[in-house]
Parts: structure tokens; C-alpha cells; sequence
């Protein structure tokens, strides 16, 4: 799936669940000039209303509302923090618990513009996980969050000592490189000069999402595989 497609999951008059890819705005940006999830939608079914968002670089479940009283179940939903919303996050490290929680205020950095951290005049934020599975100098973390704050999962990860295998921003790497697993035995193409990365965007993938639907009130669960770039990546650790 390219930056420039999304996967459609579900459809009905009140609302729309798609896969977003990363590298694909969720809605536009001020310029209006890049392309993004919501002009692609609206370019298909019309007015979209967000519910709520991903960061650019972040692929997965997104559900947008198609009215306005689906929107205002949806957002209070969110609000009120009835609807779970689970992430894959691959981490820096090997964690040394099965699971726990994060409760710490996140608010805009002090230094720093685009940037958010631990902050205790920030707003109250949420995060649970537990670990899917240990590899030699990583861990794939199941997470959920009951907040949505801006940047909150990759903020709370660093703030424990596990910022996301890949981040610029507040990890330690903008890319994963095939070489940095295999070490000394990896061995370059015979006509490429410089190696690619196996993934150049953060490790972070929405899985799941549970909603109540906005008109009939039925509890619904929508799943997305992991994308192609992420799941390169484990196979690669899990041969170490």
C-alpha cells in the first residue's frame, strides 16, 4: 500500500473505517498543498468528519464520521474514553517487564516547537502495553491508549527508557538498517552503492479499534494487518 492509497474496511451511511499508510497526512496541512486521507475521502463520499487522528508517519485504523450525529457519538466516544484503541510499537531495548502503564501529563515541549513531552502542567494521558514479543535488542509492544494526546505513545515509551526503534524525533534512528542487525555479516548488493532502509518511518502501527456503532449502539472491532516495511523487520529480528 503506498503513501498515495488507503485500504477501505468498513462502510455503511454513518461511518468510514480505513487503513491509512504511512506517509499519508490524516488531514491536510496548513498549506493544503500534500495530499491527504481526508481529500481522499471527501473526493470519494463527500463531507468526512475526524474523530481523531495519526501522525503522519504512523500507519493503521483510522474511523471517520459521514454526519453529524455519527460525529458527535464518535468524538464523545473518544472523549469519554469508551472505545480502546490498540497500536504495534516496536521499541528501543528488551523491556524488562510483561506489562504496565504510563500516567503522565503530556504537553507541548518547552524548547522545542513540534515537539511534546512530560510536562506537569500537560494533560492528563493514559497508556497501557504489555510485551508480543522479545528480540535481541528490541521489543514489539502491544499498546493501548485511553487519551489522544499528540505523540502520546511515543512520548510515554521514551519517558520509560523504550523510545520507538524508529524515530527521529525522539528516538535515536530516523530509518532501520539491515546492517545494524546482521552486523558484520551483512553483505551490501554488488551494484548498490548505499544501503536502503528496510523502514524509514516510525515503528508504529494502529491494529485495532473497538467502537460502539454511532446509530445502533453495537459494540464493532475492526483489524489491520501489519504493513509490509513492519512485518520485514520482525522476520529480520527474529532470525537473530
Amino acid at each position: 500500500m503506498s503513501a498515495s492509497t488507503y485500504e477501505l474496511i468498513f462502510e455503511d451511511e454513518d461511518m468510514l473505517v480505513v487503513n491509512k499508510p504511512a506517509g499519508l497526512l490524516t488531514i491536510p496541512d496548513r498549506t493544503g498543498a500534500q495530499q491527504s486521507l481526508v481529500g481522499l475521502l471527501e473526493r470519494k463520499y463527500g463531507k468526512v468528519f475526524i474523530v481523531h487522528r495519526l501522525d503522519r508517519e504512523t500507519s493503521g485504523i483510522l474511523v471517520f464520521a459521514r454526519n453529524e450525529a455519527a460525529h458527535r457519538n464518535l468524538s464523545m466516544q473518544m472523549e469519554h474514553h469508551s472505545s480502546d484503541k490498540f497500536y504495534y510499537a516496536l521499541v528501543e531495548g528488551v523491556m524488562h517487564k510483561e506489562e504496565g502503564e504510563v500516567d503522565k501529563p503530556i504537553g507541548e515541549h518547552p524548547r522545542t516547537a513540534g515537539k511534546m513531552a512530560i510536562v506537569s502542567s500537560g494533560k492528563p494521558s493514559l497508556t497501557f502495553f504489555r510485551v508480543a514479543e522479545r528480540f535481541k535488542n528490541f521489543t514489539l509492544l502491544e499498546v493501548m491508549i485511553k487519551t489522544g494526546r499528540t505523540h502520546q505513545i511515543r512520548v510515554h515509551l521514551q519517558s520509560i527508557g523504550y523510545p520507538l526503534a524508529v524515530d527521529a524525533l525522539y528516538g535515536r534512528r530516523a530509518a532501520f538498517l539491515l546492517s545494524e542487525i546482521k552486523g558484520k555479516s551483512y553483505k551490501s548488493g554488488k551494484y548498490t552503492e548505499e544501503e536502503r532502509p528496510m523502514m524509514d518511518r516510525i515503528s508504529l502501527h494502529a491494529a485495532r479499534l473497538r467502537v460502539d456503532h454511532p446509530t445502533t449502539g453495537e459494540r464493532m472491532e475492526f483489524k489491520t494487518d501489519l504493513p509490509k516495511d513492519f512485518s520485514a523487520v520482525l522476520n529480520q529480528l527474529r532470525k537473530l
